[in-house]
């Protein structure tokens, strides 16, 4: 494991890189964002590709922040319905950076600040960072920390696997959604579209959604539609929706999702402890950008969108003295 300087932002603050290594996995890190940069691994004859979708330097991301390339992202991930929400009796009004909507925690949220780093053991860095009370319109200081480690591969055929643990801990009632927004590409990150590859996800229902991308507050089961991939199969263009899934809410990561490039053999499984998963297929891609729409899969463990104003919605309200706790695992593979 070893940290250098990546680059520096415009006010002169410096960005640094830490890279994991472990059982024929790379995985980069920055301390910006808490982006996932870049991702190594190998196929099923041993040859390693970058499959992660991101930048070789700090200003494709200060350029591009739309698309959330690999960020770490709160202080809630995903939507929030006209940029408010209530709680205790109180509303409080967020930035509406989403047409009428609060998305990924506003103007700047988690991915446009640097993180704190310091080394978690042999194979991780933990970032941290306060999130003062009122940041972004949302109530309580948050304290944060984001652990990103490799561990060793657990199953025949696999090469290793990237954990993130998410904590925090608040001194006001607030609400909480902490995700990675990692695209992924197993043919290889600027090959081509992922449209294609292989999905399985362990839900029979997920969270319709408005013209905006609010839920509706129903359930819909997903059985004979194009949203049904409790069998894997390939994913097509037009996917942007909240899976419930199966299992609710665990006490340690549980296996949801399989991702699968045919035709190199790689595979990526998706464990958490989360309620739900945000399949997304880039289709907004477009511009100047070195990816074309459909170039990579996002898999977003998370709680559902708009959770704050859905009584029906897991809670994802933070209160003093819990403490926010989150896991999800991706592991890699081949066959």
């Amino acid at each position: 494991m070893r940290s250098e300087l990546f680059g520096t932002l415009p006010d002169g603050t410096p960005v640094h890189r830490w890279t994991l290594e472990r059982d024929g996995v790379r995985v980069r890190v920055l301390t910006y964002g808490g982006i996932v940069q870049s991702a190594e691994v190998p196929d099923r004859s041993g040859r390693t590709a970058q499959v992660a979708l991101g930048f070789e330097g700090l200003d494709g991301y200060l350029a591009h922040p739309g698309p959330y390339f690999g960020a770490l992202v709160g202080r809630y991930a995903n939507r929030i319905a006209g940029g408010a929400f209530a709680l205790d009796g109180r509303t409080y009004r967020l930035a509406r950076n989403n047409g009428p909507n609060g998305l990924h925690g506003g103007e700047r949220g988690f991915d446009k600040h640097v993180w704190h780093a310091e080394p978690e053991g042999a194979h991780g860095v933990r970032l941290s960072r306060v999130s003062p009370d009122g940041e972004e319109g949302y109530p309580g200081r948050l304290a944060v920390s984001v652990t990103y480690s490799l561990e060793p591969a657990d199953a025949p055929g696999g090469t290793g696997a990237l954990r993130i643990a998410y904590e925090a801990t608040t001194d006001a009632p607030t609400v909480v959604n902490l995700t990675n927004h990692t695209y992924w590409n197993l043919a290889g990150a600027g090959t081509g579209s992922a449209l294609g590859h292989e999905v399985r996800i362990a839900a029979a229902r997920l969270t319709p959604v408005d013209g905006t991308g609010i839920p509706t507050g129903a359930y819909e089961e997903v059985g004979g539609t194009r949203f049904d991939f409790r069998v894997a199969r390939a994913v097509g263009a037009g996917i942007d929706h909240n899976y419930v899934l199966d299992k609710g809410v665990t006490a340690g990561p549980v296996e949801v999702a399989r991702l699968c490039d045919p035709g190199s053999g790689r595979v990526l499984s998706v464990a958490t402890t989360e309620p739900g998963l945000q399949l997304y297929t880039a289709d907004h891609f477009a511009g100047d950008l070195p990816f074309a729409p459909g170039g990579g899969i996002a898999l977003e463990t998370q709680r559902f969108p708009d959770s704050p104003n859905q009584s029906g919605f897991p809670s994802a309200v933070l209160r003093v003295g819990e403490v926010f706790s989150s896991e999800s695992v991706y592991a890699f593979s081949a066959r």
